[in-house]
Parts: C-alpha cells; structure tokens; sequence
C-alpha cells in the first residue's frame, strides 16, 4: 500500500508540473511568426510551390505551356518538399541546469525545456516528426506526441552533468541538444561524432545563467555544484575570475569548432534574455539544407 501510495505521489508531482511547462511552449511557440514559406522547399510533392525557368535537365513534360506562353521563355513549376523530416531532441536534465542566480530568474533547466518544447511544437505544426533521444520516444507526429514530450522533459537527472544521448538518432535527420554544456567536454565531442558518421546535423544551444558568464565573485566565496557532491572554497574568488573566463570562452570556441566540423550550428542563449529569438535561430537552424 506505501509503494502504492508513494508512486500515485511522484506521478501526481510529475504531471503538475506539465501545464506550466506546455502552456509556457506553447506561448513561445506563438511568439514566432515563421513567414509565407516555413520549412517549404522544392522537391516531391503535389501542391505548387513556385515557378521558376526551364533548365536543360528538364523534361519537357515538365514545362507549363500555360505559363510559358505569357513569355518568352519556358517555366517549370516546383512543387512543395512533402516528405517529413526526423528531428530528434535532446534536453540535458543535470543538476547543473536546476541553476538561477536570483530568484528573479528562470532555472537553466526551466529555459531549456521550454525552448525544446516550444521548438517541438513548432516542428509538428510544420508536419515534421519529432521524438526524443533514447528509445523512449522515436519521432512521431501528433499533438499527442507533444505531450509525452512534456512528461519527459519534467523529469530530473541527479548527475551534476547529463551526457548527452545518441541512442535513437536516425541517419541523414536533424537533431537538436540543448545544455550548459559546462560538463566534461569529451561525451559531447563523441556524440556529435557519432551524429555525423550517422549523416545527421543539427544544432547546439548553449544555456547559461549571466552569473556564469560574468563571474562577480569577489573575498571568501564557497562553490557548490547543484547536487552538493562537488564544493570549492576561496579567499580570494576574485582571483579566479579571468582563468574562469578564459575557461569559458575555451568551451565556447571548442563548441563552435566541433559544430562547424561536424556541420551542426552552435549559439548561447542566456537565461535573461527572451527566448524567441534563440526559437527563431533554433527553428530556421533546422530548416538549412543538409
């Protein structure tokens, strides 16, 4: 009966926290107008697109004499791309994420599944498929799968640093991670390798809290990771604050590097900032030609 009791219990705190985190995507999502074309490109499908001039290449079935004859030159129609595409999301649920500064400001964590979410939504809406990493969740359509999306992002990990997952990629799709990453760089250059030998691309978004880009520690300061397993202490934090800086910006250079060797793209978005630019940037990230 206690076993019982205990799981309706965690169940109960994991689906109250649901609401929140879909009505907050799902405002996100409303904040971004896509424009006339979305994800739209040329390629198999029924529903025209675009006209544009004949080519050698083509057949000459494949001209519209009905459009041509208005000119003197020979047109084509291009038909909308509608074979749906495979985004896999990965969110990193580490302790470090649960990090915000003041209370005047979102956790890591809170941003990171909502941009996820909202970008998710965005996807489906565009008729793409969209899952998780792992094997929980292969990618699917359906405002259904939005809301399993939801239930996982609300679970927590109790590692410092969550490394980044793999399982689940599909080759030649897109996916998106999304973290601190402020963790051991050595699993996020694996995974990416691993991504690109699969032929897939994507995106990296970095999170961070402006105290973390700052540093504005100064005298005796205690360190102290999320998880209370790692601390530091010093009498004289305001030494530590270019190496910290410089340690910083190392990471982001690597990140950028590894993004660009392996044809994903990198960006940091802080927790003070609106999100709907990062959503923007993440979305037409995914929409680029592989």
């Amino acid at each position: 009966m206690t076993d019982a009791l205990t799981l309706r219990a965690g169940a109960e705190a994991q689906a109250s926290a649901l609401p929140p985190l879909l009505a907050a995507a799902e405002h996100l999502a409303s904040t971004v107008i896509l424009g006339d074309h979305g994800r739209r490109r040329a390629g198999t499908g029924d529903t025209f697109w675009q006209y544009r001039s004949a080519q050698s290449t083509d057949h000459a079935r494949s001209i519209d004499w009905r459009r041509s004859a208005r000119s003197d030159a020979s047109f084509v129609q291009d038909k909308e791309w509608q074979i749906a595409q495979s985004v896999v999301l990965w969110c990193d649920r580490g302790a470090s994420m649960r990090f915000a500064s003041t209370d005047k400001l979102p956790e890591k964590a809170t941003v990171a599944r909502t941009l996820v979410l909202a970008c998710a939504i965005l996807l489906i809406r565009g008729g793409e498929r969209v899952g998780m990493t792992g094997s929980d969740l292969p990618p699917r359509r359906g405002t259904g799968q939005i809301a399993q999306m939801a239930a996982l992002l609300a679970r927590d990990d109790d590692a410092d640093y969550a490394l980044p997952e793999v399982r689940g990629l599909i080759p030649h799709s897109r996916a998106v991670f999304v973290s601190d990453f402020l963790g051991d760089i050595a699993p996020v250059e694996d995974a990416l390798t691993r991504a690109a030998d699969r032929g897939v691309r994507g995106a990296l978004v970095q999170i961070l809290d402006p105290q973390e880009e700052a540093f504005p520690f100064d005298g005796r300061t205690v360190f102290e990771s999320m998880s209370g397993t790692l601390q530091h202490e010093t009498l004289k934090a305001g030494d530590l604050r270019s190496r910290y800086l410089d340690r910083l910006a190392q990471r982001k250079d690597r990140l950028t590097q590894l993004a660009r060797t392996t044809g994903w793209q990198f960006s940091t978005h802080h927790t003070d900032a609106p999100a709907t630019q990062s959503l923007l940037w993440l979305y037409q990230s995914l929409a680029q030609p592989a």
